[in-house]
């Protein structure tokens, strides 16, 4: 038996690759899926089945697309009802890949037809649980993510309740421990950066698990502090739940090399510039109205964030080399009309006399003796702030941004931080889209502002005050 987690840190999510005597199944594939068919291929091994554990909300899976390709057939828990064809599990449905088997228990709570996946090995011992967004290691998943459901997201909790503590915490306390998300995922609140556990080490550590627990504590828990989901989940999985275009389709119309002037036209008839090279390059020089995204952070979670038309037509700035993976990248959160790309970047642009936007930059000593003058604008999440900020710094989220864009002074002089000095410049690039040109990026973020003498303090929630 061979059982492989295939983990993307852009998205913090686990795809698993199960294999016995020739034959394979996939849980929760990404959108691309070659990496599923050259492991399989390698292995000699043939896909019977895709198991999905629920309509991931924040990212599309590759499920339609590898069932075309391999014949597998794909498998939901109960209450799915998905647009096309596949195998509607009972609950306790047990499916054999080779000398193994499958068996479905539904776990409803993150989402109605919400099911984990119970490995039993060659001898019918409980070997591992794949969770999906049931269970994670030190989190569970939020109950506020259904689709069109006339459930609250109390209903739902309470739902997830039932669900850990009758399907999965009777579960031997050897049982791995397989979740579909690690820490930086937003389909929970806590989660941790291990990706692979035991059931027993959650019973004793994880929150959600605890045996004094009651209903009415754990929902109150569960709906506590969950921040509004990013804008794309419900097109994700509406997407995941209706059919969605090939990727290959996707991938073939992204890839265009495009000239300035076929670059310019995409640009005049509304299409986004997404320019996807590293903060530093961007802040050196870029085209004017351009979007930056980089490719070297946590990608395609802040593309579904904050370019709102999941339809919006994108041409990007890439680095030579990079363009199937910013396309590819894209889909994964369902961004498929990509048009193409500027061939020769920004360089093109500049030899045929365009002039460059830029973003000044200040280290975070430079900023010290600003503290008391400056607008500070910390960018980070309001957990991060919470934590530890400068003292007078305004929270500016930059996963909300596009509901607040114009309660800051367009006049005043704005210096804009993160934690690391990737967000405060994808926020500066959207803020500049819509008018500011007096912001400052602060190098190196709050692990820099950490460093220096400047003025610091934490949000004290009200009901620990003595």
């Amino acid at each position: 038996m061979i059982v492989e987690q295939l983990y993307t840190k852009c998205l913090a999510e686990a795809a698993y690759y199960i294999e016995s005597n020739g034959e394979a199944a996939i849980i929760d594939p990404l959108r691309e899926t070659q990496p599923y068919l050259d492991i399989a291929r390698n292995n000699g091994a043939k896909i019977k089945y895709i198991f999905e554990t629920h309509f991931h909300a924040d990212f599309v899976s590759g499920h339609i697309d590898l069932a075309k390709q391999t014949g597998a057939q794909i498998v939901y828990g109960p209450n799915a009802n998905p647009a096309y064809d596949v195998i509607e599990a009972k609950n306790n449905q047990e499916f054999k890949i080779g000398a193994v088997t499958i068996r479905v228990m539904h776990t409803p709570g993150h989402t109605p037809e919400s099911s984990t996946y119970l490995l039993l090995d060659e001898n019918g011992k409980e070997n591992a649980i794949f969770t999906g967004d049931t269970l994670f290691l030190g989190d569970v998943g939020r109950p506020d993510l259904a689709i069109k459901s006339d459930l609250t997201q109390e209903d739902l909790a309470g739902m997830l309740f039932d669900s850990l503590r009758n399907r999965i915490m009777p579960l031997p306390d050897e049982t791995i421990v397989y979740p579909g998300h690690g820490a930086g995922s937003s389909c929970g609140k806590s989660m941790s950066s291990e990706t692979i556990g035991t059931l027993g080490e959650q019973k004793a550590t994880n929150y959600a698990l605890r045996a004094d627990m009651t209903k009415e504590e754990f929902v109150k828990e569960l709906t506590t502090g969950i921040l509004p989901p990013p804008q794309y989940f419900p097109k994700n999985a509406a997407m995941n739940k209706h059919g969605y275009e090939s990727f290959e389709n996707v991938l073939e119309n992204g890839m265009h090399a495009l000239s300035l002037d076929a670059f310019d036209a995409e640009v005049q008839k509304g299409a986004l510039i997404l320019d996807v090279r590293t903060q530093k390059d961007f802040i050196q020089g870029f085209i004017p109205n351009s979007l930056f995204i980089g490719l070297n952070g946590t990608f395609a979670m802040w593309v579904g964030a904050l370019i709102e038309d999941i339809n919006q037509p994108i041409v990007l700035i890439v680095p030579e080399g990079k363009e199937e993976e910013a396309v590819t990248r894209l889909s994964r959160v369902g961004y498929d009309n990509t048009v193409g790309y500027l061939e020769g970047g920004v360089e093109t642009y500049v030899n045929a006399g365009g002039e460059l936007s830029t973003i000044t930059s200040i280290s975070a000593d430079a900023l010290e003796p600003l503290h008391g003058s400056a607008s500070i604008i910390d960018v980070r999440k309001p957990g991060e702030f919470e934590a530890e900020h400068i003292l007078d710094a305004v929270t500016y989220p930059l996963d909300f941004i596009n509901s607040h864009l114009h309660t800051l002074d367009k006049e005043q002089q704005h210096h804009v931080h993160c934690a690391g000095g990737y967000r405060s410049v994808i926020a500066i690039s959207r803020l500049m889209q819509e008018g500011y040109t007096n912001l400052i990026d602060v190098a190196g973020g709050y692990g820099a502002i950490k460093k220096t003498d400047i003025p610091k303090t934490a949000f004290v929630c009200p009901s620990t005050l003595k």
